[in-house]
């Protein structure tokens, strides 16, 4: 099984940052991405930024471009997800997922992950 550790959310006022890392650990699977979804209270999941693992290319959700970035160490199988301008409206539960599935596509959909971390929240005030 692989585990997925999320860690580095919190509280922090608009237009200050955040630096979320996702480590992932235990079977040794072969890593096409891994991708940051967030969900806000009544809201569904939503693709936030996800990174090809051998390559490095990155995508991004209209409403982060320019603000977060997405990176990855392949040594320590780590992604992380640095956030700045932050903004209220960017307050969600931050999940990280990992796409073992190699493939051509954009990993853009939840669906396409098979591993997900528990999740760590973010919250933004005004």
């Amino acid at each position: 099984q692989v585990q997925l550790v999320e860690s580095g959310g919190g509280l922090v006022q608009a237009g200050g940052s955040v630096r979320l890392s996702c480590a992932a650990s235990g079977r040794t699977v072969s890593i096409y991405a891994m991708g940051w979804f967030r969900q806000s209270p009544g809201k569904e999941r939503e693709f936030v930024a996800a990174i090809i693992w051998r390559g490095g290319s990155t995508y991004y959700a209209d409403s982060v471009k320019g603000r977060f970035t997405i990176s990855r160490d392949n040594a320590k199988n780590t992604v992380y997800l640095q956030m700045n301008s932050l903004k209220p409206e960017d307050t969600a539960v931050y999940y990280c997922a990992l796409d073992a599935t190699l493939s051509s596509r954009p990993p853009l959909k939840g669906a396409e992950y098979q591993y997900w971390g528990q999740g760590t929240q973010v919250t933004v005030s005004s």
